[in-house]
């Protein structure tokens, strides 16, 4: 046995390991592993066939691919043990195709792969070319009967070391095994499309094709992130999208990268030209609101009738150059479809994220979406990952830009399966694509196509690439493009004449020529940003006016009632912990005797309220159905079974649910997730929730790009909420301040709320505000720590029965004609404030809650500041001069001298006696 490798021994010891199993149950095994057992015991216990026939091959039958292979006879002689051993080998080595044969696959279009040492060669396995006209049974494990060892191997390379790299052994579901395997065994070599099919794929490279040679001709220069070189990526998403609408799905949204997406917009959604060719010439859209973006960045809608005559909805996100953000903006997006348009049903709806091989590789937010896969809070029924591979980053080679071996490898942390395919070869792709989606609608799970293709030209058109891959660019300069080599083929088959190629080419160029022609006449061009659902049509954007006061969003006492009697309430038998017992008695003592609620009993009747009226709430974010300071306990525990209960999903008959969801250990992926399923339904309640207020940080990149900006590049409302816990109780620099300078230099032209609430019910009229306005803004919330349990921070029930939001709320201690001194402050600060103002009998120092920063409500402040004409206006705040809302009170026009901490580098002290000193400071010195 030396001459096994440690492979062929491993590999020995797995088919010993099935064989085992196979002895116990014939069933413990796939049904190809069953028929190669039996043949193999049949051989050992007879040594002849029953036929009598001589051990050469002789005749011929079809085999599981649709070839017809040699049947073999066996010879008359008994079998030694050698032949057994060997039976074995080959049976390894058949694994050993399945599982590593990728790396053999001729995957690459410019030149011959790196040799990553796949040890499938006959001698790892104690095997020699002596052995090539030995007849195996393990032929059957292919599916082609007893063949020789020449055959079997023949049939191995052609199926997995051929233009398709298939990996899959990894995954742990032996059905989702065993049906990938049977697919490619059967049909990879067996695809050939039908001539339609072969001239759609030649009139998708013509367009794709064309439509970048005319945009480099015309536009000479200009930034366009080709698609050159990598082409076969549109006939890909055509097949993609007409295969999942044959299957049934209705709807496809898009996140993708820069590279190629003119070509999409233009050839997949059918972007009208002339909107395209008008980015060029860097006209203004008439109907854009906003700023606009980069041509490039845009989104796009459209209704699309396939080749069958389905009809399928395919939407493209809009995203910043940054890479892979979009990702989990485009999954939030399909799961809030999937819940309000198809009632849970994922096969209806279908993701598809386009990436670039450096950015998938080397984006983190890649691994946290991926993730998300088969989480109940974010799963999607899987993704059809698309990487369109041009075997560099910017300027970067790949060996620098990844440890991993494939750019892919971050799908085997969800068992998902990579095709690694030749972008030369436009069927090869194709059959892949074909796979990927048949896949996705049987299993609900992830999969991903590699296509490894190049990049013509440099990372924008004005880049020269052989700066730093000099050899690599000399083979691509030399190098025909994909439309060119399949044209070639197609006429060398003779599936087509050259005469109609070039047919199509001219057409197609004179198309484009009359369309550029119309764009420099000023023709008029129709502008279609991203088209969301029919219910962002029942919304308007803001008016500067809307601010001037909140909408109502009081409920009714039957209401109120209705929401606090499920808050009460537990299943028979249900059995809570001794801690929740009393929280639901203190609720009801709440409710019911002293008519007060605390911050979690009024968020909860916010959010129930809601509910009843038919508009989803969704809160996810780590640790939300408890919070992280146990105030909300919205998910109760069986203190026995574990058993879980939520209260507000049990208020009454046909209410929406609460889809209240523990995330997983994400900020960037999660908050973009929750952006998504806001876009996507505006009459939702959708909140993230940060552990602590800082830990937004980890999430800046979809706050800067999404969230303050979408509305002003993109023409996209979103309302979409942020609870960033805040305050300053001696907790530390990384537990107590959200950082609300950064989302206050963020706000400008209305385009979020920034908030600090000091009362449970403003809280909840908040809340109740972003569904009740006649358009959608972010809203950004310091929300409590301490003031979640402070015993004066409740509000009395009728502040919910009636009213609004109240942006400013005045003082109701001080004496307006005594008043010297006014404190305007925010957030929790207050209730140091109230302590010192109250205790020393301070009716001449009022002190007035700015509960809304920003928009600033500068004529409700005006209106409670006009009774202290003659005062002193003070800013107080607890959070150091540099952070906090002072610099933003001096950039809107509100000069006032400041109470604070001084100007820190930390955001706060890690010493329990030095806070509470400081904190002892800013309320003497306001007072002072």
């Amino acid at each position: 046995m030396d001459q096994y490798s440690y492979i062929a021994n491993s590999d020995a010891a797995y088919v010993d390991q099935l064989y085992q199993s196979y002895k116990q149950d014939p069933q413990a095994v796939d049904e190809s592993w069953q028929q190669f057992f039996k043949g193999f015991e049949f051989s050992l216990t007879y040594g002849e066939n029953a036929n009598g026939s001589n051990g050469k091959t002789n005749g011929a039958s079809a085999n599981g691919n649709g070839q017809t292979a040699p049947q073999a006879d066996v010879s008359a002689k008994p079998v030694d043990a050698s032949h057994a051993e060997k039976e074995v080998s080959v049976a390894s080595l058949i694994k050993a195709y399945r599982s590593r044969g990728h790396l053999l696959a001729k995957t690459n279009p410019l030149k011959a792969r790196k040799d990553r040492q796949p040890r499938v060669d006959l001698p790892d396995y104690a095997l020699s070319d002596a052995d090539l006209d030995t007849v195996f049974e393990s032929g059957k494990l292919l599916g082609i009967g007893p063949a020789t060892l020449r055959v079997i191997m023949d049939s191995l390379r052609k199926i997995y070391a051929g233009e398709i790299g298939f990996e899959y052994m990894y995954i742990r579901e032996l059905d989702v095994k065993n049906w990938l395997r049977n697919k490619i065994e059967k049909e990879a070599l067996v695809f050939m499309p039908s001539l339609d099919e072969k001239k759609r794929i030649l009139e998708k490279l013509n367009e794709a094709t064309v439509f970048e040679n005319f945009l480099a001709t015309k536009y000479l220069g200009q930034k366009r992130f080709s698609l050159e070189g990598g082409e076969v990526t549109i006939p890909a998403l055509d097949t993609i999208i007409n295969q999942a609408a044959d299957m049934g799905v209705e709807e496809v949204m898009i996140g993708m990268a820069h590279r190629g997406r003119l070509n999409v917009l233009a050839n997949i959604l059918g972007k009208s030209y002339e909107s395209i060719f008008d980015g060029f010439e860097g006209n203004v859209p008439d109907q854009v609101h906003g700023d606009g973006d980069v041509k490039y960045h845009l989104g796009y809608s459209s209704l699309i009738e396939t080749k069958s005559g389905k009809q399928i909805s395919v939407k493209l996100a809009p995203n910043p150059s940054h890479l892979e953000a979009v990702n989990p903006v485009v999954e939030g997006f399909v799961r809030a479809q999937a819940d309000e348009e198809y009632k849970g049903d994922f096969t209806k709806i279908m993701p598809i994220l386009i990436h670039g091989d450096a950015a998938v590789a080397g984006q983190g937010i890649v691994y946290e979406v991926t993730q998300m896969a088969k989480l109940a809070g974010y799963k999607t029924g899987g993704t059809v990952h698309f990487v369109i591979n041009n075997q560099i980053g910017f300027t970067t080679d790949f060996e620098d830009a990844r440890s991993s071996i494939y750019c892919s490898d971050v799908a085997k942390i969800i068992d998902a399966p990579i095709f690694h395919v030749n972008g030369d070869d436009p069927e090869a792709v194709i059959f892949c694509a074909k796979l990927a989606v048949e896949f996705r609608e049987k299993f609900n799970r992830d999969v991903f196509i590699d296509m490894v293709c190049y990049r013509r030209y440099g990372h924008n058109e004005a880049d020269e690439p052989k700066f730093t891959q000099p050899t690599m660019y000399n083979i691509i300069d030399k190098h025909a493009n994909p439309r060119e080599l399949y044209k070639d083929l197609l006429i060398k088959r003779g599936d087509v004449d050259a005469e109609l190629a070039t047919r199509m080419d001219t057409e197609f160029k004179k198309q484009l020529q009359d369309r550029l022609d119309r764009v420099k006449q000023k023709a008029e061009i129709p502008y279609k940003p991203l088209r969301l659902d029919l219910d962002w049509a029942e919304l308007r954007f803001s008016e500067p006016s809307d601010f001037d006061q909140s909408p109502q969003t009081k409920i009714s006492p039957e209401t109120l009632e209705l929401v606090g009697k499920a808050l009460v309430k537990i299943p028979e038998g249900f059995k809570p912990l001794k801690q929740i017992d009393k929280l639901l008695k203190d609720r009801q003592t709440m409710l019911n005797d002293t008519k007060t609620v605390n911050w979690g009993t009024a968020e909860l009747l916010a959010y129930g309220s809601l509910l009843l009226e038919g508009k989803p709430v969704r809160l996810s974010g780590q640790d939300v159905q408890r919070g992280t300071f146990s105030h909300r306990h919205s998910v109760l525990h069986d203190a026995e079974t574990n058993q879980s209960y939520s209260s507000l999903d049990f208020i009454q008959e046909g209410q929406q649910k609460f889809q209240v969801y523990n995330s997983l250990l994400s900020e960037y992926g999660v908050l973009g997730f929750e952006y998504g399923y806001a876009m996507a339904n505006p009459h939702a309640l959708v909140i993230w929730e940060a552990q602590f207020g800082d830990f937004s940080n980890g999430a800046q990149l979809i706050i800067d790009q999404f969230i303050a900006a979408a509305e002003s590049k993109w023409g996209i409302q979103n309302g979409l909420a942020l609870l960033l816990p805040h305050g300053y109780e001696g907790q530390g620099p990384e537990h107590s301040n959200a950082r609300p300078e950064r989302y206050l230099q963020l706000y400008a032209e209305h385009n979020m709320v920034v908030a600090n609430i000091t009362t449970p019910a403003n809280f909840f009229h908040l809340m109740r505000r972003q569904l009740a306005w006649a358009f959608r803004k972010p809203l950004v919330v310091m929300s409590p720590k301490s003031l979640l349990r402070h015993p004066k921070c409740i509000s009395p029930v009728e502040d919910l029965t009636q009213g609004s939001f109240q942006e400013v709320i005045g003082d109701s201690y001080a004496q307006a004609k005594k008043v010297k001194r006014v404190l305007l402050c925010t957030g929790k600060v207050y209730y140091d404030l109230l302590d010192k103002q109250q205790a020393d009998q301070r009716d001449d120092v009022a002190i007035v809650r700015l509960e809304q920063l920003a928009p600033l409500p500068k004529k409700q402040l005006d209106a409670v500041l006009s009774q202290y004409k003659k005062a002193e206006l003070f800013w107080v705040q607890e959070e150091p001069e540099n952070m906090g809302y002072w610099s933003y009170l001096l950039r809107v026009g509100m000069g006032l001298p400041i109470i604070s901490r001084k100007a820190a580098a930390s955001p706060a002290t890690g010493y329990p006696k030095i806070h509470t000193q400081e904190q002892a400071d800013i309320v003497r010195r306001a007072f002072e």
